[in-house]
């Protein structure tokens, strides 16, 4: 049994924020994979060729006719005029946009209320937040005059639970949670669709920016189970956007098997 029905996604444009590495990056393979035009959307230009051209080699690999073009622009969703330009910058093939993942996001650091630097606070939620309400904003205004369109939110197991040392990246992922929800809602009267995917462990890129880059660290959260990948989110990602068009998954939480809550995992001892 194919893992989606391809035959939806075929010749359909996405745009995907935080497109250089992780979910963002395997999420794009796949949708490759699955006969889709991509816009790559992230900071680093050097990671997005990269994830672009295994973009195409996918799509390649697949032996679909249908999608296959992609395309990237540099973008850091947490400036609010970059974001308002970005439309200048995007080819014009790639303007009418079927669905948005709202992917880029981040976390630095554990240290608790009254020992956080505000400018890590300010960050997290320009980009966890602001950049996302943002993007949501600039792509839904032409869903609406469309009356089509899908908004795939990535949350978090921290949209539903806060814990000890992440405070500020719980409160911008409760953030995402009721704009999210507020949204689906507001738009309960359209054929727009509006899914948030909640991870719980996965081994990305993710942890190395929390530690700082200490790869030793991150590591350790990890240990003793086998957390989810980035492709493991990329299948649930793709599967939701791929339902047939009555069909909303409005959000799904995702653990690895030894995993019950955000700061519950069963861990072997080897």
């Amino acid at each position: 049994m194919a893992l989606f029905n391809a035959s939806r996604l075929l010749g359909k444009t996405v745009m995907i924020t935080g497109a250089s590495s992780g979910i963002g990056a395997a999420t794009a393979v796949l949708f490759a994979k699955a006969g889709t035009n991509i816009l790559l959307l992230a900071r680093r230009e050097d990671a997005l060729n990269s994830v672009q051209q295994a973009c195409v080699d996918a799509h390649k690999a697949s032996g679909l006719k249908e999608g296959g073009t992609f395309a990237h622009v540099q973008l850091d969703i947490s400036d609010r005029a970059a974001v308002a330009a970005l439309w200048s910058k995007v080819p014009s093939s790639f303007r009418d946009i079927d669905i948005l993942v709202n992917n880029a996001g981040y976390v630095i650091g554990r240290d608790q209320v009254g020992d956080i630097d505000e400018s890590i606070v300010d960050g997290m939620f320009a980009t966890n937040v602001l950049g996302l309400i943002a993007m949501t904003q600039l792509v839904l205004r032409d869903f609406k005059k469309k009356q089509s369109g899908h908004i795939i939110n990535i949350g978090s197991i921290a949209s539903r639970e806060a814990y000890v040392g992440g405070s500020i990246y719980c409160a911008t992922k409760y953030a995402v949670n009721a704009f999210t929800v507020s949204m689906m809602k507001e738009l309960v009267n359209t054929p727009i669709r509006v899914t948030e995917i909640q991870p719980g462990m996965v081994e990305t890129e993710f942890s190395l920016v929390r530690f700082n880059g200490d790869a030793k660290a991150a590591k350790d959260v990890y240990t003793g189970l086998q957390p989810l990948t980035g492709e493991d989110i990329a299948e649930e990602i793709v599967w939701a956007a791929s339902r047939p068009p009555h069909v909303n998954i409005a959000d799904m939480l995702i653990y690895p098997v030894n995993q019950a809550a955000a700061t519950i995992a069963y861990r072997t001892s080897s």
